[in-house]
């Protein structure tokens, strides 16, 4: 058993429509991974990282309902599971294929979730699971501020496509676990706060602070606060649909709580509720309080980086600066498990939040796009080195029963599954007496 601290990386698989759906951002493209993927896990071996944020670029694998294209993930995934890495697998990131069209579809929960049932019976040997990266991030840019995919600015927008990829979330967990009942979700979510300029801007901030943790409530079958409710039901979630993620809150107990932290996480409020960037006010350690003690899960620092700049050691104190907000946490009773900086290499056009294809490197990565090293990536191999063995709070009671890949068929790691899954099967029969009670 893998029985570590979760040090990761990630390999950026996004893939959001722009210019009204006639433009694919494919960053697995755009920053050369189909071409350099052998290169990019050798190079997790010289980072002496064995977790790995990855997942199939969903629109050219998934061609139609029941139609798949698996050509690319069975080289990739076989050689993850050849070296035995450790992937946790991010299914859907920011897009969907075209023929499913936005995230307005109706029909994309259950589509999505026959996809995560097929790609889990195809790849049995994986453990971990982001179904859906930053659910709120996907449907706010995508359907509030009109960035991404539909492209829409309204409430109805915003709520529909949220209803939508928190539902696919949760089917797709519920047929992942059918299939491979010890498997974790690990939801990585963007950590959001709002700070108010002023006592005028005091309301919108407040109903801001609450709109966050809209996806995470429906995730894990949280009640919202009375102005969530009235938001949802005015704009367009029925009692039935909000009911259903009520029912399924036992899927919580399959959940880490992934928490992703950017110096853009923080905002300052206006009393006519615009927003600007307000820099890192709280930091990681203070927000994913706020969130940890609204969800008591286990938590994991699922994304984090900032550019380098022209002193050339800008990422390297941003991962100081986080790393020690991880301690902090940790020090303070707070059950965190991995910590990610996201992502291997650099990214392309995210200095516009891919809304224009300028095909700009951004430089955020490990390594640059030549898969040349960046101070950062020396700094984080050297964290690693340093910390693996020896983090405080380190406790036998706090490790997360991840399996390798070549320990799928051993003995413990079977009977460890066995158990799982008749929890999951009672999970299942108390779920359906609830509903029967309504």
């Amino acid at each position: 058993m893998y029985t570590t601290f979760m040090f990761a990386t990630g390999i950026e698989n996004s893939i959001p429509t722009i210019n009204n759906g006639r433009t694919r951002i494919d960053e697995m493209e755009k920053c050369g991974h189909y071409e350099h993927w052998r290169t990019d896990f050798d190079l997790l071996r010289e980072l002496e990282i064995d977790v790995l944020r990855y997942g199939p670029p969903l629109h050219l694998t998934f061609l139609g309902p029941g139609r798949y294209d698996w050509s690319f993930a069975d080289m990739t995934f076989g050689e993850i599971e050849r070296r035995d890495l450790i992937p946790i697998v991010d299914l859907c990131h920011f897009g969907v294929p075209d023929w499913i069209g936005n995230f307005q579809n109706p029909d994309f929960p259950e589509l999505f979730s026959i996809y995560a049932r097929d790609f889990a019976r195809r790849y049995p040997w994986v453990q971990l699971y982001t179904p859906i990266n930053e659910m709120f991030i996907c449907a706010l840019f995508s359907a509030a501020y009109g960035w991404w995919n539909e492209q829409l600015t309204s409430d109805e927008g915003f709520v529909t496509a949220l209803k939508h990829i928190v539902k696919a979330n949760v089917l797709a967990m519920e047929q992942i676990l059918k299939v491979r009942p010890d498997a974790i979700f690990i939801q990585s979510e963007s950590t959001e706060y709002f700070h108010a300029e002023n006592p005028a801007a005091i309301k919108p901030a407040e109903v801001m602070n609450s709109k966050r943790f809209l996806s995470l409530d429906l995730n894990y079958g949280r009640r919202v606060d009375s102005e969530m409710y009235e938001y949802l039901m005015d704009s367009g979630m029925t009692r039935e649909e909000y009911h259903f993620f009520l029912n399924r809150s036992a899927l919580r107990h399959h959940c880490i709580m992934g928490n992703d932290y950017y110096i853009t996480n923080e905002h300052r409020v206006q009393e006519n509720g615009h927003t600007r960037s307000a820099g890192d006010v709280f930091g990681y350690d203070e927000i994913t309080r706020q969130y940890y003690d609204r969800y008591k899960l286990p938590v994991m620092h699922t994304e984090t980086n900032i550019m380098e700049g022209p002193c050339g050691d800008e990422a390297v104190n941003w991962l100081w600066k986080q790393w020690a907000n991880v301690l902090r946490i940790r020090n303070t009773g707070v059950p965190i498990v991995g910590f990610t900086w996201y992502s291997l290499t650099d990214q392309m056009d995210w200095d516009v939040a891919l809304r224009k294809e300028n095909n700009r490197p951004t430089p955020v990565g490990l390594y640059d796009l030549d898969r040349n090293i960046r101070p950062v990536g020396r700094a984080y191999r050297q964290l690693i080195r340093d910390w693996r063995d020896v983090l405080p709070a380190q406790s036998v009671c706090l490790k997360v029963p991840v399996s390798l890949p070549s320990e799928y068929d051993e003995g413990p790691v079977r009977r460890h599954r066995e158990v799982t899954r008749v929890m999951r099967q009672n999970e299942e029969e108390e779920e359906a007496l609830q509903q029967a009670a309504q």
